[in-house]
């Protein structure tokens, strides 16, 4: 059965503001949206929720969980999952514990996750740790098989620029809806 798949990024996170003004890591571990990302939320909000959708399923990077919830909460069921986080490159995509997730997002569901459940070998003098890419490759080539094999028809998936570029071959802007077919 076809499925009707949608890629959401998540709105602009403090570190993509600092990034933009500077270039270079403000160390936003796991960065939350910035005031501007959160009126991106409200403003592309009646646009997501027009579209079809069985399950949103988001990554437990807080600026993913944001946008999520933002966007969807009262309106779909929202699920957590690790295997589309953000290409971890910088201090931004080093996440935090599923008890502090939970804490903070108690209406969603973190006990399934490994705590760690970002790529965590090997960090800097700065504490980053930057995630090979053949992590990457395996979660972006293992990804599309585990949205394919899902029940529902309808997705909607709240990610994360880097890992949606190298998904579906472009860059989406903060907050741009994608639809996509996987192969």
């Amino acid at each position: 059965m076809a499925k009707t798949i949608h890629l959401i990024r998540h709105a602009q996170s403090t570190f993509n503001a600092a990034w933009a003004e500077g270039g270079t890591d403000p160390f936003h571990f796991d960065a939350r949206l910035s005031p501007i990302g959160l009126r991106q939320v409200e403003a592309v909000r009646d646009r997501a929720r027009a579209l079809p959708c069985d399950v949103v399923i988001t990554t437990p990077l807080t600026r993913a969980l944001q946008t999520a919830t933002g966007l969807f909460s009262g309106h779909a069921r929202i699920e957590v999952e690790c295997l589309h986080r953000e290409w971890q490159e910088h201090s931004c995509d080093m996440g935090r514990s599923p008890t502090l997730l939970a804490q903070e997002f108690p209406d969603l569901a973190f006990d399934h996750l490994d705590d760690p459940w970002w790529h965590h070998e090997n960090p800097d003098a700065n504490g980053v740790v930057v995630e090979p890419m053949d992590s990457l490759y395996a979660r972006l080539a293992a990804f599309p098989r585990w949205l394919i094999a899902r029940p529902e028809t309808a997705i909607v998936v709240i990610g994360h620029g880097a890992f949606f570029s190298h998904l579906i071959g472009r860059d989406p802007a903060n907050c741009d809806i994608v639809a996509w077919q996987p192969a």
